[in-house]
């Protein structure tokens, strides 16, 4: 197992040519991001995604017969740390949610006309796409519930329904949307995805969600959608009908280890700034910094050995993913999902502590994920819920018989 965390000599160099980059290129962009124009960040965006595409770096998780470079699920997590040091990283890279995720899907699931359609310029950050599965009137944690309906007419598919936290709406080409085709079959075969470009009629953006304060744009926001008597073609039903829930743990399950994989890149980053930080700031007349005060010293230990030991956790989830496939991560992928993002919460949070006041203005990065990561904890399974569904698949192993439905 310990071989399965090596790192090539070819990963070693590309892991070397991103972090350059990143420093270089990418971070710089972050002062414009949180103070400028949108348009003058897409510009830059843009352009440093020109330069990477010339670098051979493009898209690296993505299939290569549709231009991505087909990494591992381990070279992945390395490489999604080493952008994920910037909110900005993951689009640069062609890497971001929520396109990889639907890239994912559309790989698996679409027929050759929708692969030509809508994946082939996905993959090539030509068009974006978003999501459309949360609704504000049932639980996100629990997919079976939708209310959102497709209904077939002839040849097409009349969907009617109210969606939230559609990340990247304004913007995207498409949305795939999750939609009740069957209501008198089972609960879990009841759904199915559909793929519905956002100029058809009938699919109204509402508005960007304010979110702590910033309703955001771009891709860098999360709409409210409404889907008016919204009319496509039967033919942009992604997979089998009534394997919307299939799909979209299909989807779920590699999209939480590579959030994970992000923000270990957060939390490093938050932590190289508490340090720094710490050692800069002088708190006395004699010179003393608080890189020597014990309580900053106990701080710079446990935040190290936390972060250490998620990054490992990470991983392993990804090594087991590569060996076994996703269903055999099941456990791994629970335990990461809570376990990294409250780890990342702290190192964003410890860092603010030891940049005071200034730490919670938007002269740093730390109080942008301050704001958008606090999410971390509910997007994609709270954390109370992969707990109590990890916590159950643990004890009924203890169980001769199981009593934990």
């Amino acid at each position: 197992m310990l071989a399965a965390f090596e790192v090539s000599e070819k990963m070693s160099t590309m892991l070397a040519m991103i972090r350059e980059f990143m420093d270089h290129e990418v971070i710089p962009l972050e002062g414009e991001m949180l103070h400028g124009d949108p348009a003058t960040v897409e510009a830059g965006v843009k352009a440093a995604q020109a330069k990477v595409k010339q670098m051979g770096l493009w898209a690296p998780n993505h299939p290569v017969e549709f231009g991505g470079l087909g990494l591992s699920m381990v070279d992945h997590g390395l490489f999604a740390e080493a952008v994920g040091r910037s909110p900005l990283g993951m689009t640069v890279f062609g890497t971001q949610a929520p396109d990889a995720g639907n890239i994912e899907i559309l790989h698996k699931y679409a027929t050759e006309q929708q692969r030509e359609r809508f994946l082939r310029p996905l993959v090539a950050g030509d068009i974006r796409s978003c999501f459309s599965m949360t609704e504000p009137e049932t639980a996100g944690s629990n997919p079976v519930l939708l209310a959102t309906t497709a209904v077939t007419d002839g040849e097409n598919y009349v969907i009617n329904g109210q969606k939230w936290f559609t990340s990247s709406a304004d913007g995207a080409a498409f949305a795939i949307v999750m939609a009740v085709t069957n209501p008198d079959a089972p609960p879990h075969q009841r759904a199915s995805m559909i793929i519905v470009p956002t100029d058809t009629p009938g699919f109204n953006l509402v508005r960007n969600v304010s979110v702590m304060g910033h309703s955001g744009s771009g891709h860098a926001s999360h709409a409210e959608v409404i889907y008016q008597s919204c009319r496509v073609p039967r033919s942009n039903l992604l997979g089998p009908e009534g394997s919307g829930f299939l799909i979209a743990q299909d989807r779920l399950g590699p999209g939480r280890i590579h959030h994970c994989m992000r923000w270990l890149g957060i939390a490093g980053r938050a932590f190289d700034m508490m340090c720094t930080r710490a050692n800069e700031r002088v708190i006395d007349v004699d010179g003393g910094t608080l890189a020597g005060k014990q309580v900053i010293q106990h701080w710079a230990a446990e935040l190290d050995a936390e972060i250490r030991g998620a990054r490992l956790q990470v991983l392993h989830a990804a090594w087991v993913i590569d060996r076994f496939g996703p269903s055999a991560a099941r456990d791994e992928i629970s335990a990461i999902k809570f376990e990294v993002a409250n780890t990342m919460l702290k190192a964003v949070d410890t860092a603010i502590q030891v940049y005071g006041a200034l730490g919670v203005t938007d002269d740093t990065i730390l109080a942008y994920w301050y704001r958008h990561e606090r999410a971390a904890r509910i997007y994609d399974g709270a954390d109370e819920v992969h707990k109590t569904s990890l916590g159950r698949r643990i004890l009924r192993r203890y169980a001769p018989v199981s009593d934990y439905s």
